[in-house]
């Protein structure tokens, strides 16, 4: 478990030498003259060595690297074969396929219909069909009787109302809150669940609701960038008696 000063500390954005800046700035450039810069197109990646297909509107797990990032640390480690996974918001479903490589059964949902088709046409793909249970709704409504062994979400943490669909995926005015009040229970006793953040955003919003529920809060994984560190929370209950 770490403090409260310790969590804000992952989410600082330190001020970046001058050189670091424009370094930044010339990463981004370089994105735009490649064109990794559209969402709303057809796209196929590769994230490591799967190939998903990305649909209009929907979040593509390589820009930004979130979603990349996320999946690099779900493996045999994290995820057990009996377990069932929940990955929440899956966009174009890199979290739900690489979980449902290692567990029993994962549901992945998204409020995106958009994202919805393009998760399960990406669990086809990757011949994971049988595993990977795609419904759409808002947050837990999709799932209400059912609990998990694991709960995945790389959140919309910037705070602000979205436009459209797309921007769903990167901005919310109360998905933390309703997120955070749901969580426990969701989780079966001894489960717990994996929030990506970044310094890119409000994701301290996405803490301090953790902390209104006393869930448990350490770090499993941080990656820094030119211009951005991510970091990925475990998160658990604090009486997982609660959830029997």
């Amino acid at each position: 478990m770490i403090s409260a000063s310790s969590a804000r500390d992952s989410l600082r954005v330190a001020r970046l030498p001058l050189i670091t800046r424009l370094l930044g700035k010339a990463m981004a450039l370089c994105y735009r003259l490649m064109g990794k810069h559209r969402y709303d197109d057809f796209r196929l990646e590769r994230v490591y060595d799967l190939p998903f297909v990305v649909t209009p509107s929907v979040f593509n797990p390589k820009v930004p690297r979130t979603g990349e990032f996320f999946a690099s640390q779900i493996d045999s480690r994290l995820v057990q074969r009996d377990w069932d996974v929940l990955d929440m918001g899956t966009g174009s479903g890199v979290c739900a396929v690489f979980a449902a490589k290692h567990a029993r059964r994962v549901v992945a949902v998204d409020i995106n219909a958009a994202a919805v088709r393009c998760a399960g046409i990406n669990a086809l793909l990757n011949h994971l069909e049988h595993k990977i249970d795609v419904r759409h709704g808002d947050l837990f409504a999709p799932v209400p009787e059912e609990r998990f062994d694991l709960i995945l979400f790389n959140p919309p943490f910037v705070q602000g109302a979205p436009q459209d669909d797309r921007d769903r995926a990167w901005r919310s005015n109360d998905v933390a809150e309703r997120f955070a009040a749901g969580l426990g229970v969701h989780l079966k006793a001894g489960g717990s669940a994996l929030v990506l953040l970044s310094t890119f955003g409000d994701g301290q919003v996405f803490l301090d609701e953790f902390r209104k529920q006393s869930f448990e809060i350490s770090v499993l994984a941080e990656r820094r960038f030119v211009n951005e560190k991510l970091t990925l929370f475990r998160l658990v209950p604090p009486n997982p008696k609660r959830n029997t």
